[in-house]
C-alpha cells in the first residue's frame, strides 16, 4: 500500500491537501510524523498545526478563511469549520507594482492552420450559420441537420457546420445599456477565426435585433449571385422554401471553405482560452499550475492566452493588478471587477454564491480557495490587456477576458473574443465541448482520468502521485495544443461530437 501523501503548496500554509487516492482513514501517518485524527477524503485539507478559534487558515500562502472553533493538528479542515475572509477592496489593490520581467522568447514552434484574409488563423474550417433571434433557431437547426447529411459529405475540407443559435433578439430591452453585452457577443462570434469569414445569417424579419445591428457593414461577404442573409418571413411557399433557401446559401459558402488549405503558421497565431469547471481542491495543485506552465510557453512563443471567470479571480484581484503590465491595465481589470460586483449586488448575491455542491465535495471550502487555485492557470507572465464581456481580444500575451464563471457562458464569450483553441481543466468531471473550437480537457486527478479515459485528454493527476512534474505536464499540454491546432490529433469531445449549445450572457432586462 502506498504511503499516505499530502501536498503543501506554500511554506506558509498551515493546511495541506490529501492526495492519496480515495482519501485516508483516521490514524494514517505521514512521513513527517503527522497523524490523522479523523478520516480525510481525497483532495480535502488536513491541519498541519493546531489552530485556535479565529485563527487564519492559510493555503497558497494566503488566508482562505478563519477557524470557527479550535482545530486540532491532523484534523479534517472543511467548509463547516471556516468563515471566509472579506473580499479585497478594489480601491486598495496595487497597480503594476510587481510586473514580471519578460520571459525568454520561445522560437521554432509552429502549427498547421487556416490563414484568413484579416491575418487571423483558424484551427478548424467551419461553416457558421448565425441567427438574429431565437424564433429561427429550430428552423436553422433543422436546416443544419440536412446540410450535414446531404451536402457536407461533398466538401471534404470542411470540418463542420455550426448553428449559432441563442435565446435573444426579441422580447428584450434592446436599447438597454446592458444589451451591449449580448449584441456585441453575437456580432463578434461570427468573426471567430475558425469560421473563415464565410458566415451565413438567418433572420426572422420582425425581430428587435435586426441584421444591420448584428453584423457590421462589410463583415459578411456577398457572393455575386447570393446574399449573406436569409429572411424567413420573405418565404412565399412555407417551411420547405425557408429550409431550401438556407441550404442553397450554405452550399455556396461550403464551396469557398472547401478551397482552403492548412498552411504552416507560427505559434504566435494561437489565441488560447483557458477555463475550469467541476473544480476540486486539486485544481490549484495539478491541472491549473500545469496549464499555467503551458500559458507561459505560449506567451513566450508570442501567442495570446485568455483567462476569464470574474467570480473565480475576484478574491485574487490584488495579486493580478500587481502583475499588470501598466497601471492602465490594472485599472481596466479593476473596472471589470467593479462592474461585476455591481451586477451581483443588483441580483441580491455576492461572489460567495459561486462554489457548487460538487466543488465543496471536492474539497474547495469557499470561493477564496477556489480563486487562488483558478488563477494558477494564468501562469507567471505580466497581464497585458483586459477586455469586457463579448469584446474581441487583439493583444498578444496574457489577457483577462471578463466573463461569468458559468462554463458555457464563459466559453461563448471566449469564442467571441477570437479564441481558436480551448483548454479546460476539471476535477469532478464534465463532458463539456464546443463545436467551433477544439477543447482539450485536463483532469486534476488520475481517478477521473481512469473513470473517463474517453473524455479526458490529459491526466494531470500524475503530478499528485509524483509520477510527473508540473513542468512536464505543462510541456505536454503545450505540445498537444500544437498537435490539435494542426488537425493531427482530435480531442475526445470532437471525436464524440460533444458540442454543447452556446449560452449568451444577457445582464439586461427582458420585456
Amino acid at each position: 500500500m502506498a504511503a499516505p501523501r499530502y501536498i503543501r503548496v506554500d511554506e506558509r500554509d498551515n493546511v495541506a491537501v490529501v492526495v492519496s487516492p480515495g482519501g485516508l482513514p483516521a490514524g494514517a501517518r505521514f512521513a513527517c510524523g503527522l497523524v490523522l485524527t479523523e478520516a480525510v477524503p481525497e483532495a480535502h485539507k488536513v491541519a498541519l498545526v493546531d489552530l485556535a478559534a479565529g485563527a487564519a487558515v492559510v493555503r497558497y500562502g494566503v488566508t482562505i478563511g478563519y477557524a470557527r472553533r479550535a482545530i486540532v493538528r491532523g484534523s479534517w479542515v472543511h467548509e463547516g469549520l471556516m468563515d471566509a475572509p472579506a473580499v479585497p477592496a478594489l480601491e486598495s489593490c496595487p497597480l503594476a507594482t510587481a510586473t514580471p520581467d519578460p520571459l525568454p522568447p520561445l522560437e521554432g514552434f509552429n502549427f498547421e492552420g487556416y490563414r484568413n484574409p484579416d491575418g487571423s488563423v483558424g484551427t478548424k474550417n467551419v461553416l457558421a450559420i448565425s441567427t438574429t433571434v431565437q424564433c429561427v433557431a429550430a428552423t436553422v437547426q433543422h436546416a443544419v441537420r440536412r446540410i450535414k447529411a446531404e451536402i457536407l459529405p461533398r466538401y471534404a475540407n470542411v470540418d463542420d457546420v455550426v448553428a449559432l443559435t441563442h435565446p435573444y433578439g426579441c422580447g428584450v430591452a434592446i436599447e438597454s445599456p446592458a444589451a451591449e453585452v449580448p449584441i456585441r457577443t453575437l456580432r463578434n462570434l461570427v468573426l471567430n477565426p475558425n469560421f473563415g469569414g464565410e458566415v451565413l445569417l438567418v433572420s426572422l424579419g420582425c425581430e428587435k435585433l435586426q441584421p444591420a445591428q448584428l453584423v457590421p457593414a462589410g463583415a459578411l461577404p456577398v457572393l455575386a449571385d447570393q446574399p449573406s442573409i436569409s429572411v424567413l418571413q420573405d418565404a412565399q411557399q412555407g417551411f420547405g422554401e425557408m429550409v431550401a433557401s438556407i441550404m442553397a446559401l450554405a452550399e455556396k459558402r461550403l464551396q469557398r471553405l472547401n478551397q482552403r488549405q492548412r498552411v504552416t503558421c507560427p505559434a504566435s497565431d494561437l489565441v488560447v482560452g483557458l477555463q475550469c469547471g467541476g473544480s476540486d481542491a486539486l485544481s490549484g495543485v495539478t491541472a491549473n499550475p500545469a496549464v499555467g506552465i503551458a500559458a507561459d510557453l505560449l506567451v513566450r512563443a508570442g501567442a495570446t492566452v485568455m483567462f476569464s471567470e470574474v467570480t473565480e479571480v475576484r478574491d485574487a484581484a490584488h495579486l493580478l493588478t500587481a502583475r499588470a503590465a501598466s497601471p492602465e491595465v490594472a485599472r481596466d481589470f479593476l473596472r471589470e471587477m467593479a462592474w461585476y460586483d455591481d451586477y451581483l449586488r443588483t441580483g441580491g448575491v455576492d461572489r460567495s454564491a459561486n462554489p457548487t455542491p460538487g466543488n465543496k465535495k471536492g474539497g474547495l471550502a469557499n470561493v477564496v480557495e477556489k480563486a487562488m487555485g483558478s488563477i494558477a492557470k494564468s501562469g507567471s507572465t505580466a497581464l497585458r490587456a483586459v477586455t469586457g464581456p463579448g469584446e474581441r481580444v487583439t493583444q498578444k500575451g496574457l489577457v483577462f477576458a471578463a466573463t461569468p464563471a458559468s462554463d458555457f457562458i464563459c466559453g461563448t464569450l471566449q469564442l467571441a473574443a477570437s479564441m481558436n483553441m480551448h483548454v479546460f481543466t476539471t476535477g469532478r468531471g464534465t463532458p463539456y465541448g464546443l463545436a467551433a473550437v477544439p477543447v482539450i480537457k485536463v483532469s486534476t486527478n488520475s481517478g477521473l482520468a481512469a473513470r473517463w479515459p474517453d473524455l479526458i485528454d490529459v491526466d494531470a493527476g500524475r503530478i499528485a502521485a509524483g509520477a510527473a512534474t508540473v513542468e512536464e505536464v505543462g510541456w505536454e499540454i503545450f505540445r498537444l495544443i500544437l498537435e490539435v491546432a494542426s488537425g493531427r490529433h482530435k480531442t475526445w469531445s470532437d471525436r464524440w461530437g460533444l458540442h454543447n449549445e452556446l449560452a449568451l450572457f444577457n445582464p439586461g432586462p427582458v420585456t
